[in-house]
């Protein structure tokens, strides 16, 4: 069985270097604690190539559509953030065509830039066949709801190709009002991986409904990861709480999500939460992640050994509906 994995990192350290480690510092990153005995994921980002792939064999992963974390272009303003998400993206073309059919790539952007996003977006599309972008949370707070991005999701429309709304770490503000005067290392957990980002991003897309956005693009396709980030719960109560209050909406909040969104399981490999997503969005919706390097393949393989689905939904969830997402040709 062919298995497409979607939400799958690299970074690229020799050329975020050159962002002033201060800035890096306000953003929120720290150093990560490793537990002993497991892999440094970020030792093993960088690389995009024999690692990886043996890696990706071993757990029968068949693609890899790659996408940039952690600091990038976001972090930098004008010219400087757009020539490094230029740079970022030439570097993934070139680890995509020396492995054709293993890897593919989102882009990167310059989303401290807004009026640079599309061009960025097209030229990655045009000229280096990526298959959509990966937007790392919000950028000087703002979301993809604000006005300066509706070109960028225009331009997503018109290229028919996917934005993925990665979570990312909570602005300054937000980290020292819900994160502070906790244990160390606790509000990094708390205010990441662990709880805080994933609300945040079902925030980000929330905003982008309640805002009308979806409803002025509705061709506009989103892929959040992690399950859904918590809408699948929330779905049916967010409806019915905000009745009386989207008269500005064309359509139901719930109805936005699951026309428009795609979720995968990136990260999350145990059944409650897929059987939540799967009852709320439907096997067409769902598509299989790993989120290597910050999870190990070996997790992704373990539980679609385990997933409870028919051989025509299994076909989908692993590679089906990413196929027809992205447009990938086997």
């Amino acid at each position: 069985m062919r298995v497409v994995a979607l939400e799958e990192h690299f970074t690229a350290p020799a050329l975020t270097k050159r962002i002033d480690p201060a800035v890096v510092a306000r953003r929120g990153f720290r150093p990560r604690k490793m537990v002993p005995g497991r892999a440094n994921p970020m030792e093993l980002a960088p690389e995009i190539g024999e690692i990886r792939l043996k890696s990706m064999d071993e757990a029968g992963i068949d693609v890899q559509v790659l996408s940039a974390t952690g600091a990038g272009p976001d972090l930098l303003p004008g010219a400087d953030g757009a020539a490094l998400a230029r740079e970022i993206n030439d570097h993934l073309a070139a680890a995509c065509a020396r492995h054709p059919k293993r890897f593919y790539g989102f882009a990167s952007l310059p989303m401290a830039t807004p009026e640079a996003c599309a061009a960025e977006l097209e030229r990655t599309v045009k000229q280096h066949k990526f298959l959509g972008a990966l937007v790392n949370g919000t950028c000087e707070g703002r979301f993809l709801d604000h006005p300066s991005y509706d070109g960028l999701l225009a331009a997503a429309v018109q290229l028919d190709v996917p934005i993925y709304i990665h979570p990312h770490l909570p602005p300054e503000p937000v980290r020292l009002a819900y994160y502070d005067n906790l244990p160390d290392g606790a509000d990094r957990v708390l205010a990441s991986a662990g709880w805080g980002w994933h609300q945040e991003t079902a925030i980000h897309v929330l905003r982008m409904v309640f805002n009308g956005v979806l409803d002025k693009h509705p061709k506009l396709k989103l892929v959040i990861g992690h399950m859904g980030e918590m809408l699948p719960v929330m779905l049916a109560r967010i409806d019915e709480v905000s009745e009386a209050d989207v008269g500005h909406l064309k359509r139901a909040p719930s109805r936005q999500i699951v026309e428009q969104v795609w979720i995968t399981n990136s990260g999350i490999f145990s059944q409650p939460p897929f059987i939540a997503a799967l009852q709320t969005f439907g096997i067409d919706r769902l598509m299989f992640s790993v989120d290597y390097p910050y999870a190990p393949n070996s997790m992704g393989k373990k539980f679609l050994d385990e997933v409870a689905l028919s051989p025509a939904d299994f076909a989908k969830f692993t590679h089906g509906n990413a196929d027809a997402l992205l447009k990938i040709k086997p």
